[in-house]
């Protein structure tokens, strides 16, 4: 069975390319800044911001911040 699955997603998928280089854009003052704060977004998303919103989901908080489903 598991072979078959191989087999098949092996058959259906299609090569992916990386999106082109361009010099001009990757230069950038924004998008040099950028690079330096993803991993601090990333972060504060991981440690921060997720598991506010799971403690934001559950009961009865849920209901005190309008929390829907």
């Amino acid at each position: 069975m598991l072979f078959l699955a191989v087999a098949l997603s092996a058959g259906l998928s299609s090569p992916v390319a990386a999106d082109s280089y361009e010099a001009d854009k990757a230069g950038h003052p924004i998008r040099i800044t950028a690079y330096l704060l993803h991993p601090f977004g990333v972060l504060l998303d991981t440690l921060i911001f997720r598991p506010a919103h799971w403690v934001g989901s559950q009961q009865p908080l849920k209901a005190l911040f309008g929390h829907s489903d």
